[in-house]
């Protein structure tokens, strides 16, 4: 299925997009899919796109991921994403920082293979799903995770993505 057009998604943040590793080369839509996925998910939430804001998203392999992973969570493996929310300042800014996104290009491709998911889909999900944490949403708590994947599953949907959770749901 071809992903639809951006519609009426123009507003969005910012979004910085580093690929720091090589490995990406392999999947050359993945800045498209990144800025795609952020604008859908900043306009589907309410209140995000109030003023200007901007996200940043780094693009590396599993060693830059795990140590990061160790650094801030204490495991010393690699993950599929992290989120960094920008601590809050003070006055508020003109231009609302809403933190950092990392993704490290084996798990996707990994998981993406063993969910068998397109590499794309598969960073769609990711992507929607580490801004989320971006506005404080959470899955440590059931309900909370019911509100997250609900989301999710909206505003994958907007962009063609089938539901994430479709097998999850399945195996219960």
């Amino acid at each position: 299925m071809k992903n639809p057009p951006f519609e009426n998604h123009e507003q969005g943040p910012a979004v910085d997009v580093l690929i720091e590793s090589d490995l990406w080369r392999a999947l050359p839509e993945a800045e498209h899919v990144v800025r795609r996925a952020i604008t859908f998910a900043a306009t589907s939430v309410a209140g995000v796109c109030d003023r200007p804001a901007e996200v940043s998203v780094l693009l590396c392999d599993d060693e830059t991921i795990s140590n990061l992973n160790a650094r801030w969570r204490g495991q010393h493996k690699p993950t599929n994403v992290l989120s960094f929310p920008a601590a809050a300042r003070g006055a508020a800014p003109v231009e609302i920082l809403l933190g950092d996104i990392v993704i490290a290009y084996e798990t996707l491709a990994r998981e993406a293979e063993e969910q068998g998911k397109t590499m794309s889909d598969h960073l769609s999900h990711l992507l929607v799903h580490g801004f989320l944490h971006l506005l404080g949403h959470d899955h440590h708590i059931d309900h909370e995770a019911e509100r997250m994947e609900r989301l999710e599953r909206d505003i994958l949907a907007q962009i063609g993505v089938s539901d994430p959770y479709a097998a999850c749901d399945a195996d219960i």
